[in-house]
């Protein structure tokens, strides 16, 4: 069987990570060899250690730019690739992929996919970063044989994108069926009664959880459970401080979507930026009212009749199709 190795940049728990263990983990069960990179040892290594896959540490990677480490990362993932002979090397976030997209056409890797999660240049920067990544995204695109969009917004620019227009598809992340529970668990942190507006997500500038706070901030009567983790957990824990919120708006760190979603009277998405949220699919499951910023692919999941699109079946079909092409 196909020996497939996936390549993440971060092990941390968000979207991009819940893609690659849930592939991983379908197609070890379907008997491919799996294996996957990354960097660091986070709950996506935990995670892919449970169901026995093989993680092979990236020790040199990390989100920020360091061209240092960047050097040392692709001999890393050079030798990694030589000594392995993967059939499929499937990339995921950016600087997995560009990396990764060299140094597997440099070391012959047959197959070459790349998931873009959320084109990186959509992101708030100045015009000039939004250049320079905007040629990497497009330079990675040229490396790889197949470029997986996870929505038809981000399908659309890619096919703008010179060159690479056939070898682009669009795959939509998809979740299996799951059970609730009843939200006691969120709704015992708060008074009895209240209208609770949650969000799940990881605590970052472009998963906006600021929005909700200060919303909070204007509307004496508005109760907010925000779950989940990340680098601007010490700037909102402040924030909530600073305007007198801790009583109103509740941080609950990392749960389990099952745990909590029925805990929120309405579900609410304030990203600034998004590729084809998870949280959003089950947030659907669970029958919650939804408010979200129409950014990337959320139109889709909100204006879909038929959610069948958007199953993890349909996503491992659709994903193992690519890995019988070109290898």
């Amino acid at each position: 069987m196909k020996k497939i190795l996936y390549l993440i940049t971060k092990s941390n728990w968000g979207g991009a990570q819940r893609y690659v263990y849930d592939l991983a983990s379908a197609f070890t069960k379907k008997g491919y060899d799996m294996s996957v990179a990354c960097g660091g040892n986070g709950l996506l290594v935990k995670k892919l250690k449970t169901e026995n896959i093989p993680v092979i540490p990236i020790k040199s990677f990390q989100r920020d730019i360091n061209f240092f480490k960047e050097f040392k990362s692709f001999f890393e993932l050079l030798r990694v690739f030589n000594q392995m002979r993967p059939d499929v090397v499937h990339l995921n976030s950016s600087k997995a992929g560009g990396l990764g997209a060299l140094a597997a056409r440099i070391s012959g890797v047959p197959n070459i996919i790349f998931t873009a999660h959320g084109w990186p240049f959509g992101e708030k920067r100045n015009i000039f970063s939004k250049i320079l990544i905007w040629k990497l995204s497009w330079i990675t695109a040229l490396l790889s044989h197949h470029v997986i969009c996870v929505s038809n917004y981000d399908l659309r620019i890619a096919q703008q994108m010179p060159f690479i227009k056939k070898k682009v598809v669009r795959v939509y992340n998809g979740i299996a069926p799951m059970t609730f529970s009843d939200g006691t668990a969120v709704r015992q942190n708060f008074p009895k009664g209240v209208h609770i507006t949650g969000t799940v997500g990881e605590l970052t500038k472009n998963k906006n959880q600021i929005a909700l706070i200060e919303a909070a901030r204007e509307d004496k009567n508005m109760y907010v459970a925000l779950v989940g983790d990340g680098e601007n957990r010490r700037y909102l824990k402040s924030k909530i401080s600073e305007y007198g919120l801790t009583q109103r708006v509740k941080l609950f760190g990392f749960w389990d979507v099952r745990t909590v979603l029925r805990g929120f009277d309405t579900f609410v998405l304030p990203s600034l930026k998004e590729g084809l949220p998870y949280v959003l699919l089950e947030a659907k499951m669970a029958g919650l009212p939804i408010e979200a910023n129409h950014v990337g692919g959320v139109p889709e999941i909100l204006d879909a009749k038929d959610m069948s699109e958007f199953t993890l079946e349909r996503m491992v079909e659709q994903t193992e199709t690519l890995y019988h092409l070109h290898s």
